[in-house]
């Protein structure tokens, strides 16, 4: 659930939390780089830019920003060399393509900078390998999550803007499972079949008219029954929260992720804290070997939690893997791979990252969907064997900041793929 994540950049509130936290060293950091150009003093935003890059693990936003900054400072070389950097992730910028931003206008004439723009074409190149499974005949769902029913080998899928689970079958019918009892936009879903539950989150997201007024920030994990779609249990989030994303623990335990931060894990009815300090914007976790989760924070790239000691490693700090880790929604694994839906980057993107015996390092990575025209939006997948069903064309860039369709756009069928992992 990016929601939040998407303006995080731009914006960040003050934070309760003990410093060091990454949200505290977000803030101050924007603080210099602002003030440094807002008086003209380069060198002092280039080195809050580098400090940037390093506490966002060489983030793609950051790169650019400090293309930018060495553009000013009359530092051609190193900004193409930032660049360079930025395509090589595989990535690619429109409105430098189409000329609306022309903070690197100095730079146009050059020949280095025309073949950077070529590699952001290039990068731009419409990739669609997977297989279309079912189009959901009602584009006013705003489809966003999905798992896998295997009693009666269906999906359910949560509706953000009509507050409701449905149960979809492969040859398209799609019928009601569940409605949010408070009538706030459901996020995440995952079922504990061997329990016969189904655990949800419904997020009353802060500013969106689909959720009142009095609402805005409030989350709350519920669980139903799997056979008959009955409300179980409704535990309700500490405030303010936005729970989108979630993930089950080999016992049953949901694992929701704040999109404002913090990870929590649910025992009973209590939210016990699993790391509220390096997080800026966690989605949908992923389960690793030897207690281990990873952690796609939108902003900061690949996280590999430790559940016992609570330590955080960041995957390919390095940028050895040459491939953007940030703007990911979801992460699942499939033997020593992950599968990725990325939809805070251009082009959106669902990747494959394959990793070494540790999960520590990427060897090699492929692109299944990207820049697809009615397939763009990806949102979140589930496994079924070696096959990855995931969600496409899901609507979220058809809608405002307050979640409302925008001027003269239109809300089209999202669509479940599927791709099958060697």
């Amino acid at each position: 659930m990016r929601t939040l994540a998407v303006a995080l950049l731009l914006s960040v509130a003050a934070s309760a939390q003990s410093p060091p936290s990454a949200r505290d060293s977000l803030k101050d950091l924007q603080a210099k780089t602002l003030a440094a150009a807002q008086s003209g003093d380069q060198p002092a935003r280039i080195a809050a830019d580098l400090d940037l890059l390093r506490l966002l693990n060489h983030a793609p936003s950051v790169l650019e920003a400090l293309a930018r900054a060495y553009t000013a400072a009359g530092d051609t070389q190193k900004a193409l060399a930032a660049l360079r950097q930025f395509a090589d992730l595989g990535l690619s910028d429109d409105n430098l393509l189409n000329g609306t931003d022309q903070r690197l206008a100095a730079l146009a004439s050059l020949p280095e900078y025309k073949q950077i723009l070529a590699r952001f074409r290039q990068n731009e190149t419409p990739v669609s390998l997977g297989t279309p499974v079912l189009t959901f005949p009602d584009p006013g769902l705003l489809t966003e999550d999905i798992d896998y029913d295997p009693t009666t080998r269906t999906f359910l899928v949560t509706s953000v803007l009509q507050h409701k689970i449905v149960r979809a079958t492969r040859d398209g019918n799609v019928t009601p499972f569940a409605v949010s009892p408070s009538g706030w936009p459901m996020l995440a879903i995952k079922i504990d079949a061997p329990h016969h539950r189904v655990w949800a989150t419904e997020v009353a997201l802060d500013g969106f008219t689909a959720a009142p007024p009095s609402a805005w920030g409030r989350s709350a994990v519920l669980c139903f029954d799997l056979a008959s779609g009955k409300l179980l249990r409704r535990i309700q989030a500490p405030a303010p929260s936005a729970l989108g994303d979630m993930v089950l623990t080999a016992e049953g335990d949901p694992i929701v992720s704040d999109g404002s931060g913090p990870l929590y894990r649910l025992s009973g009815d209590e939210f016990r804290p699993l790391n509220t300090a390096d997080f800026l914007s966690p989605q949908t976790p992923g389960l690793l070997p030897a207690d281990r989760l990873v952690v796609p924070d939108y902003v900061r790239g690949l996280a590999i939690l430790d559940l016992h000691t609570r330590q955080v490693s960041w995957l390919n700090a390095d940028g050895a893997g040459k491939v953007a880790l940030t703007g990911v929604d979801g992460v699942y694994r499939h033997k020593q791979q992950l599968i990725l839906t990325q939809n805070g980057t251009t082009p959106q993107r669902v990747i494959v990252l394959d990793l070494d015996s540790t999960f520590t390092r990427i060897t090699a990575t492929r692109i299944i969907e990207q820049a697809s025209p009615d397939r763009g939006d990806p949102t979140h997948g589930v496994l079924i064997g070696d096959d990855f069903y995931y969600l496409a064309n899901t609507g979220w860039n058809q809608l405002d900041d307050h979640g409302d369709v925008k001027p003269g756009s239109n809300l089209t069928p999202a669509r479940l793929m599927r791709y099958t992992l060697k």
